[in-house]
């Protein structure tokens, strides 16, 4: 396999999992966002009560989370230094989860699946877009720079 089918590869798995990713925290924020009362029902299985707002904060980063996958998926090409972004984004969340399982009350099976998977999920993602990062920095700086003179 030559460079250019190596990085062809490592390109559609990186956006196929960037697209994912935004798709997954959309769902998220939008929940959040528009329909707690949803993400209390299949989270909690309880009503919708939170008088401090901390669940349309949690939406409101969600939401920030996609906007920078997006940017991410529509700029990496030209600047790779965008998956070490996602990288970080993804690794803030590994210790936010297992303490929202640790310290809510009232969780669905639903709820405690999510919270309980999600942490180890974002450290993979996050080691992954770094290692990814490296990849295009290190294996195909040469290729894209000769892409970027080319113009293609």
């Amino acid at each position: 396999m030559n460079a250019s089918e190596a990085f062809s590869g490592l390109r559609r798995r990186i956006n196929a999992l960037l697209v994912l990713l935004v798709v997954y925290d959309v769902i998220l924020s939008a929940t959040c966002l528009i329909r707690p009362d949803l993400w209390y029902k299949y989270i909690h299985g309880t009503d919708y009560v939170d008088p401090q707002g901390l669940l349309l904060r949690t939406g409101a980063v969600w939401a920030a989370f996609s906007l920078f996958q997006l940017i991410a998926r529509l700029k990496w090409e030209i600047q790779p230094f965008w998956l070490t972004i996602i990288a970080g984004i993804r690794l803030t969340e590994v210790f936010s989860d297992w303490t929202y399982l640790y310290v809510a009350h009232d969780l669905t099976t639903f709820g405690w699946f999510g919270l309980f998977v999600n942490p180890p999920m974002n450290l993979l993602l996050g080691l992954y877009f770094i290692r990814a990062y490296r990849k295009v920095h290190i294996d195909f700086g040469d290729l894209l720079r000769e892409r970027k003179t080319i113009g293609g």
